[in-house]
C-alpha cells in the first residue's frame, strides 16, 4: 500500500483525490484535519471543481450543529450546510455503532463530487480500533489519510494497515495545536445557539410519540430539562435537531428552529447531549433519582437522652458535612473535605469535648454572628492554635475582629513566645471584605488591605467558593453557601481502553485540571509522561458539584427570605434553623427565629434536595415528632431521625 510521507500535506491531498473520489480524514483532535480539508475544498474550487464533506466529530464540528453527523458543500469560502443526522451525543466513542450509521446514510447522498471525509479524532484504544473501520466501510472511503504531529507515532497503525485502502501519512502543520476543553465547549454552545436562532417552542405527547436512543428516566423531570433531541421521521431520518425546555407529565417542550407538522414525526431520539447549569452544551451526567434521605444522609444517635440529640451528617461530592453539636446544641456545622486533612466550619458553638486533633485541621470558619452560642468554640480553637505557622482564616460580619481580639486579649500571653497564635479576620461590608490579622500578645488587630466580594463570594479557591448573604437578626448575621466547583469523574472505561491503572496520579491530575495548569504533565503509571490538556479531554469527565446552604438565626421577613431563596435556591442541601414551633410564633418574631412551618416554606420555594432543621429550642426536647410533622407539612424532603415515625 502506497504511504507518501514527503510531499507538502495541501498537494498529498489534492494528488489523493485526483485518483480516489472518497478520503477519510484520521488524526488525533487539534492535528489540523478540518483545515485541511477546507484547503482542499478552496483549491478544487478554483480549479472549477464541486466537493463535499462528511463532518462526522459530534463533539467538535468543524461545521455544522454538534450532536450531528453534517454533510456540506463548499461554496465561496466555507462549508454549507445540505443535511444533517441527529446523534444527540457528543461522544462519538460511546456511540460507534449510530455514528458509523448516520455516515452511511449521508455519504449515500453523494454521487460523483469528491468527498472529504472527517473523522472524529478517537484514535485510541478499542474505541479508536473499532470505529475506524466501521467509519471506512459506511462511508465508502476509497483512501486514508492519517494525520500526524510531527515526531509523533501514527495511530491505529495495525488498524490502518488491515483496512486494505490506500493510505497516506501526513505531518499536521505544526501551527496545528489542540484547544483547552473550556473552549471547545464554548465553540460548540455558540454553534448550538445559532442553530436554534429565531427558535420557538412546540409540545409534544409522551404517550404517542416514541421515545427512542437513551432518554432518561421519566420520574426524573429535571434530567430532560436542556437535553438535545431529533425528530425523525418514518424512515429514521432527522426531520429537525432541537433542545427540550420542560417535561411535565405527559407532555415534552420543546424548543426548535421552525415548526415541525407532528404528523411527519415518528419518533425522538435523545441520548446525553445536554445544557449544564451554566448554559453550555456538555454530556450529561447519569441522571440522579430522587432518594430516600437515608440512602444519602447517615445518623449518628447522640450518646445519651436529653444531651443535643441526633448528630445528622450528609455526604456531598468534595465533602462531609456534620452538625457534630446535634439538633438542639450549638451551631456547628463540620465540612471534612474529602481527600485532604482540612476542615471547615459553618459557626464555631461550644465544640470543647472534640479533640485538638481535629483543630489542627480546621483551616476556614465561616462565623454567622457572635452570639455566645455561635463563637463560643473560638476557645478550644485559639488553644489549639498556639504554634501553628499558618493563620487560620475567620469569615464574619461587620465587627467580628473587635470580638476575636477580645477573646484572645483575655488570656495571658507572657509564655508564647513565637508560638502566639494567629488569625486572620474578615468582615463582610456589603461586597467588600475588610481583612485584619489579630495575633495574640498584640493589643489591636493589625489592618490588611481590603477585598472585593462580588456577589457575596467572600472565599474561593480551584475545588470550591463560599458565597454569604447578610440577614437580620436584631444584628447583622451571614448566611452561607458552600458551592463546589465543576466536579470531575474519572471515565473508567477510558483506562481500560489505554491499560492505565488507578492511582494517585488521578488525583494530581484532577488538581491540575481545576488549577487550569493544561500544559503542565503528569507521570503515568507505565513511566511516560502527557501533558494535562489531553489527559483531561481523554479520561476525565464533569458535572455540577453538590451545594449546600447553611442559614441560622434569622427573622421570617420577606427581606430575609428573599435573600435566603438566592442563596440556597437549587442547593443539594440546606441547613435552615427551625427554632420554634408555630405556636410559639409570636416570640419567634420577638427573638428573631424562624418557626418550623417557616423552615419547611423556605426550603419547599427554595426548591432544595434535602432539608436538615436544626438549632431547635431545647423546650422541645421531649417532642421532635411535633417539629419534623410540622416541617412536613410544608416540605417532604427533610431529614428525620431513626425511629421518629411521621405521619
Amino acid at each position: 500500500m502506497p504511504r507518501v510521507t514527503e510531499l507538502p500535506a495541501d498537494h498529498c491531498l489534492l494528488d489523493l483525490l485526483e485518483r480516489y473520489r472518497r478520503v477519510l480524514l484520521v488524526g488525533v483532535p487539534g492535528s489540523g484535519k478540518t483545515t485541511l480539508a477546507a484547503r482542499a475544498a478552496a483549491s478544487l474550487a478554483n480549479a472549477g471543481r464541486s466537493s463535499h464533506c462528511l463532518m462526522l466529530d459530534p463533539g467538535s464540528p468543524g461545521f455544522g450543529p454538534p450532536g450531528a453527523v453534517s454533510l456540506g458543500v463548499w461554496q465561496g469560502d466555507q462549508w454549507q450546510l445540505q443535511r444533517l443526522h441527529g446523534l444527540c451525543s457528543l461522544d462519538a466513542a460511546r456511540f460507534r455503532l449510530p455514528l458509523a450509521e448516520a455516515a452511511r446514510r449521508l455519504s449515500r447522498r453523494v454521487a460523483n463530487d469528491p468527498l472529504l471525509i472527517d473523522a472524529p479524532g478517537v484514535v485510541r484504544g478499542v474505541a479508536g480500533a473499532e470505529l475506524l473501520p466501521a467509519l471506512a466501510e459506511a462511508s465508502g472511503a476509497e483512501a486514508l489519510v492519517v494525520v500526524v504531529p510531527d515526531g509523533a507515532p501514527m495511530p491505529l497503525d495495525a488498524e490502518c494497515q488491515a483496512t486494505g485502502l490506500p493510505l497516506v501519512k501526513i505531518t499536521a502543520d505544526p501551527d496545528a495545536h489542540s484547544t483547552s476543553r473550556p473552549a471547545r465547549a464554548d465553540k460548540r454552545t455558540q454553534a448550538w445557539d445559532a442553530h436554534l436562532g429565531a427558535s420557538e417552542c412546540q409540545d409534544f405527547d409522551l404517550d404517542t410519540m416514541p421515545i427512542v436512543g437513551t432518554p432518561p428516566p421519566r420520574d426524573v423531570p429535571d434530567a430532560w430539562r436542556g437535553r438535545q433531541v431529533a425528530l425523525q421521521g418514518a424512515s429514521g431520518e432527522t426531520l429537525a435537531l432541537g433542545e427540550v425546555q420542560a417535561c411535565h407529565a405527559e407532555r415534552l417542550r420543546i424548543r426548535l428552529p421552525a415548526r415541525q407538522p407532528q404528523a411527519d414525526v415518528s419518533s425522538l431520539l435523545i441520548r446525553d447531549a445536554q445544557r449544564d447549569s451554566d448554559g453550555r452544551l456538555v454530556t450529561a451526567r447519569p441522571p440522579e433519582r430522587p432518594q430516600p434521605v437515608a440512602d444519602i444522609l447517615s445518623l449518628e444517635e447522640s450518646p445519651s437522652a436529653g444531651s443535643d440529640g441526633p448528630r445528622p451528617s450528609v455526604r456531598l461530592g468534595l465533602a462531609t458535612a456534620s452538625l457534630i453539636n446535634g439538633v438542639y446544641g450549638d451551631p456547628a456545622l463540620h465540612l471534612r473535605l474529602r481527600h485532604q486533612r482540612r476542615s471547615l466550619f459553618f459557626d464555631l458553638g461550644d465544640i470543647g469535648r472534640h479533640s485538638s486533633r481535629l483543630a489542627h485541621q480546621v483551616s476556614d470558619v465561616f462565623i454567622s454572628h457572635a452570639h455566645f452560642d455561635h463563637i463560643a468554640g473560638f476557645m478550644w480553637l485559639l488553644r489549639s492554635s498556639i504554634g501553628v505557622p499558618t493563620p487560620c482564616r475567620l469569615v464574619g460580619p461587620p465587627g467580628l475582629a473587635s470580638h476575636i481580639a477580645g477573646l484572645v486579649r483575655g488570656i495571658l500571653w507572657d509564655r508564647v513566645g513565637d508560638k502566639a497564635p494567629r488569625f486572620e479576620v474578615s468582615e463582610l461590608h456589603g461586597e467588600r471584605l475588610e481583612r485584619y490579622i489579630v495575633e495574640a500578645g498584640h493589643a489591636t488587630p493589625e489592618r490588611l488591605a481590603s477585598r472585593p466580594a462580588n456577589g457575596g463570594v467572600v472565599h474561593e479557591e480551584a475545588s470550591f467558593r463560599v458565597r454569604a448573604t447578610t440577614l437580620d437578626h436584631g444584628t447583622p448575621v451571614l448566611a452561607f453557601a458552600f458551592e463546589p466547583s465543576t466536579q470531575l469523574k474519572v471515565r473508567k472505561e477510558r483506562l481500560d481502553e489505554r491499560a492505565l491503572t488507578p492511582g494517585p496520579w488521578l488525583g494530581v491530575l484532577k488538581r491540575k485540571v481545576q488549577e487550569g495548569a493544561l500544559h503542565a504533565e503528569i507521570t503515568l503509571p507505565d513511566g511516560r509522561l502527557q501533558r494535562v490538556g489531553e489527559l483531561c479531554n481523554d479520561l476525565l469527565m464533569s458535572e455540577p458539584g453538590q451545594r449546600l446552604a447553611y442559614a441560622t438565626d434569622f427573622a421570617d421577613t420577606p427581606g430575609n427570605r428573599q435573600r435566603v431563596l438566592d442563596l440556597a435556591r437549587g442547593a443539594h442541601v440546606l441547613f435552615c434553623e427551625a427554632s420554634f414551633r408555630e405556636e410559639q410564633s409570636e416570640q419567634a418574631k420577638r427573638t428573631g427565629h424562624l418557626t418550623a412551618s417557616a423552615c419547611g416554606s423556605i426550603a419547599d420555594e427554595a426548591q432544595v434536595g434535602q432539608l436538615i432543621p436544626f438549632h431547635f429550642s431545647r423546650r422541645y426536647g421531649e417532642d421532635l415528632r411535633a417539629l419534623y410533622t410540622e416541617i412536613r407539612g410544608a416540605f417532604d424532603r427533610v431529614w428525620t431521625p431513626q425511629g421518629l415515625d411521621i405521619d
